[in-house]
């Protein structure tokens, strides 16, 4: 059999395991599978640098695939290629407990680098890798690091907002290495992209500093295709994004270039014909001959040698390895703990000075930090003191700005985390949490190891006023699983929740203050923040009430206490940063912090929602915020000791 042969037969597999799949599960998106079906040949078996039986070799390439919903496109490359995924897998497409779910999901499928679906994040998550691979390959060598990051996209990807603001970044940093193939295949769900769309994505690319490489209709060539991805590994100095026309559902006769092929199984009847058109046997599913087979595992082994001569390289290798090593495990050299700053009882300091404090105290013992701000970067502490900025004049820098991106910042974000190697941090504004929601929410569901620094936490940031002013936000991001939403009470408590943040292999939201706030005594080397929550002020004797506080408030309900004290009323402090950790706990301890048939007072400038859960009744904000004086703002909503005393007495019965 000739090589074209075996290509041909390897390539119509792929398409018929994508009608298959779709077909039995009655659900799913074959026809921009069946579209790409050679371009992911070209790329898998010509052209990318990986080894199938070890899918975490830290020098491999990337493949993202950024439409997402063409994953049976990429279950078919993890089964063909070797990466462990069997061909009852691929027949259990979309099943509950199957490994092959709609979308591709990080550490759920063996070979999938990052969870894609909504689209563009997939795409933003490419670019953060880039990042990645630059900055460490700039640090510890072209010989440790060198590879490429693959991206499949498509008209969907490049709708989305995040595309615009990822692409903007790449371009101005010059980030070669990137090679994204867009899939300009014209169908939308609805049906043709000129229902809402006709950029000319082209100039648009060529415009953010891309290089743009027209290819047109030569979806099914794949020498055309490796060319194609050749050229723009060559291109150092800039992105690459080849402009690809595809034809969805090829060769369906009835559903080529329709919307029909996006989102639909073909039905059986279509499926047989174009099986006949294919060579495929029309009654067999799932059909993958043996000689196909091995075609494809030669493909999926072909980088072993590679694989293994760089791990003889690392082992070997004579300098920095403690730091690399830090760098690919994502935490600390020896003693990091050690070197987490305090400050002393009475200090006035704003949670968002303190966090910047501690990031640059790790600085050299966590190699792996790196980050910076959407456009904020003093104002939310997340300036590097020491480090050079990152860019193409220096990519060993680790100070990086993401300009006025919010939404993109949590893609790239990301993509570093899901690169390995490094641990990101961005910083903004709490409220504009609102603009990156959907890459936070990707952050969580993959267990990324990625730091939220969100700061200006409350109406007391002041004048700004309640389109700034987060009100909702701490209810939101307590919703949302697997995710760690810290809001510490004070400098100190700030240190603890880094120490935290680096022993946590996903990621943490750093909810942190504008103004300064007392350090109080009881939170210097303290641990109670790593259970959650802790009995700060135990009270006098029995405890006649539980005040609860988070971040600003706990000092305030410090206040509250004393004065409760004045008129006989025992009240307990309870500091609770962590809701999730806390909940975590055994019941013993929460009974410990929370003890039972204690009437609870929670305390925090935001929307009340969720307290009722660890709380009888509340202070809080359910209004939207107002412009004065951060301490003004405060007082006049109601977040002052006098109106927790009378919240206090109230609860208890006592005028």
């Amino acid at each position: 059999m000739s090589d074209e042969d075996i290509q041909t037969r390897a390539i119509n597999v792929v398409r018929g395991l994508a009608m298959d799949g779709p077909q039995k599960a009655n659900s799913g998106h074959p026809g921009t599978a069946m579209a790409l079906a050679p371009a992911a040949y070209a790329l898998w078996t010509r052209v990318m640098d990986y080894d199938a039986s070890d899918p975490h070799w830290p020098n491999r390439d990337r493949f993202v695939l950024s439409n997402g919903h063409a994953s049976i496109l990429l279950y078919s490359m993890l089964h063909l290629t070797g990466f462990g995924l069997t061909l009852d897998d691929i027949r259990q497409f979309r099943q509950w407990g199957s490994k092959t779910p709609g979308h591709p999901e990080r550490l759920h499928t063996e070979g999938v680098e990052v969870t894609t679906g909504p689209l563009g994040q997939g795409f933003s998550n490419a670019v953060g890798m880039a990042i990645a691979e630059h900055n460490l390959r700039a640090r510890y060598g072209s010989q440790l690091f060198d590879h490429n990051i693959f991206c499949f996209a498509g008209d969907g990807c490049f709708m989305e907002g995040i595309s615009h603001e990822a692409a903007g970044l790449a371009g101005h940093l010059g980030l070669g290495k990137l090679v994204v193939l867009y899939d300009d295949n014209h169908i939308t769900i609805d049906g043709p992209t000129e229902l809402a769309y006709n950029d000319n994505v082209g100039e648009r690319f060529e415009a953010y500093g891309w290089h743009v490489d027209p290819v047109g209709e030569i979806a099914n060539d794949v020498d055309g295709l490796e060319a194609a991805f050749r050229r723009a590994m060559t291109v150092d100095d800039k992105p690459s994004v080849i402009l690809l026309r595809s034809h969805i559902g090829y060769p369906s006769p009835k559903y080529t270039d329709t919307a029909y092929a996006h989102g639909s199984p073909l039905g059986d009847d279509e499926v047989r014909v174009t099986k006949e058109i294919l060579g495929l046997p029309p009654d067999e599913t799932f059909y993958v001959p043996e000689d196909v087979l091995a075609h494809w595992r030669e493909a999926g082994a072909r980088g072993k040698p590679r694989r293994e001569a760089w791990e003889k390289l690392y082992a070997e290798w004579p300098d920095n390895k403690a730091e690399i090593d830090a760098c690919l495990n994502a935490t600390g050299l020896p003693g990091w703990q050690d070197d987490l700053p305090a400050w002393n009882v009475g200090d006035k300091v704003a949670t968002r000075k303190a966090s910047g404090a501690c990031f640059n105290a790790l600085y050299d013992s966590v190699p792996a930090l790196i980050g910076g701000g959407a456009d904020l970067t003093g104002n939310t502490g997340t300036e590097l003191k020491t480090a050079s900025r990152l860019d193409k004049a220096d990519w060993a820098g680790r100070q990086v700005h993401f300009g006025v991106r919010e939404h993109g910042m949590g893609g790239v974000m990301n993509g570093i985390a899901a690169h390995s190697g490094l641990i990101p941090v961005g910083g903004t504004f709490f409220v504009f949490s609102d603009y990156m929601r959907g890459s936070v929410r990707l952050s969580a569901l993959s267990h990324l190891k990625v730091v939220f620094s969100w700061t200006h936490d409350s109406v007391g940031l002041g004048e700004d006023g309640p389109t700034h002013q987060p009100i909702e936000h701490l209810a939101a991001m307590r919703a949302m699983p697997g995710l760690r939403v810290v809001r510490p009470a004070d400098a100190n408590e700030t240190a603890t929740a880094w120490k935290q943040l680096i022993e946590y292999d996903g990621p943490t939201a750093l909810i942190l203050s504008r103004q300064n706030l007392p350090v109080l005594a009881g939170t210097a080397s303290n641990d109670g923040l790593l259970r959650g929550a802790y009995v700060l002020q135990p009270g006098d004797g029995t405890a006649d009430i539980v005040l609860i506080g988070t971040g600003s408030e706990v000092s305030v309900c410090v206040d509250a206490a004393e004065q409760l004290a004045s008129e006989h009323i025992s009240a307990s402090v309870v500091s609770m940063p962590c809701w999730e950790v806390f909940e975590a706990q055994g019941q013993a301890y929460r009974d410990e912090v929370l003890v039972p048939g204690i009437p609870r007072l929670s305390v925090e400038a935001a929307s009340t929602f969720g307290w009722s859960r660890w709380a009888d009744d509340s202070v809080g904000i359910d209004r939207f915020g107002a412009s004065a004086p951060g301490a003004v703002a405060l007082d006049k909503l109601g977040i002052n000791p006098s109106n927790v005393v009378d919240h206090a007495k109230a609860l208890l019965g006592r005028s």
